[in-house]
């Protein structure tokens, strides 16, 4: 309960500031860099006199869009590979779930790299704006890498359903497989799909704050959580270290994530049929 209050500020406090954050992050006031947290400026100022509280609401804002955008391209291809494979069965499931094993072999940075490579270029000049191509091809790229789990979740939970007897009599009664899917296997899926999803959020996030770190995520001067702590890195030394930069987006990566996970597993337990027999 006390995860999802959190979220619910967090997101609330985000959506409230962004039209003054979308058109302050990069506002630069030289005379001001490196100035430490006071009471007017929450979490100061970074190496180019950004104020960081507008930057770390801003980079919220665009790291919790790429991971809710991830999520849901990997929730939906994940449901409908998992859930053709089993109905299918046979050699179309042996090799709809070799491909996933093929994937899973695979690093997703170098298929994320390959993503922006031979893609960043013909959208951008689709779109007419290269931040928001970027962007689109991150969450598409994380996306595309993330549902092989939720894709075999749901086969072992289709496979185990299809041998039901409510399967059986539709099938009987000359039910379609497509039919069959949506209005009898879908129903009884939506516990595992929600559980999964909230939890492929926070992963997405996750992974989006790394690639922003090693330097291949949304492009500067765009900030996300991952982006600011790699500044935060940069800005530590054995001189003077201007501990905030690194602090304030750490914090609010790790505290979000934290709280993600909380309400994943709260779900998980929710819906697990043992929990509610123990209770």
């Amino acid at each position: 309960m006390a995860s999802l209050v959190f979220l619910g500020l967090l997101m609330a406090t985000m959506l409230a500031a962004l039209p003054l954050t979308s058109h302050r992050f990069d506002e630069q006031v030289l005379s001001l860099n490196r100035q430490p947290p006071n009471g007017s400026h929450w979490c100061g100022y970074d190496t180019l006199g950004r104020d960081l509280l507008v930057r770390c609401l801003f980079g919220g804002t665009i790291s919790f869009s790429v991971g809710l955008g991830a999520a849901l391209i990997s929730v939906t291809v994940g449901v409908l590979w998992g859930a053709i494979s089993a109905l299918a069965g046979g050699r179309v499931d042996n090799a709809m779930m070799r491909l996933v094993d093929i994937l899973y072999g695979l690093p997703y940075i170098l298929l994320v790299i390959l993503m922006k490579v031979a893609f960043e270029r013909p959208l951008t000049a689709l779109i007419g704006d290269k931040q928001v191509a970027n962007v689109v091809i991150l969450v598409v790229a994380i996306g595309s890498v993330s549902w092989l789990t939720m894709a075999r979740v749901i086969r072992g939970q289709v496979l185990s359903l299809r041998e039901m007897a409510f399967v059986e009599a539709a099938r009987a009664a000359g039910v379609g497989p497509g039919r069959i899917l949506v209005r009898h296997l879908l129903p009884n899926l939506v516990g595992p799909i929600v559980v999964y999803a909230t939890l492929t959020v926070p992963q997405a996030i996750l992974q989006e704050s790394f690639l922003s770190f090693l330097g291949i995520g949304v492009a500067p001067p765009v900030p996300t959580w991952g982006s600011l702590a790699a500044e935060g890195v940069a800005a530590i030394n054995t001189v003077v270290s201007f501990w905030w930069i690194l602090l304030y987006p750490s914090l609010f990566l790790g505290v979000t994530l934290l709280a993600l996970n909380f309400v994943g597993d709260g779900l998980r337990d929710a819906f697990d049929p043992r929990m509610v027999t123990k209770t």
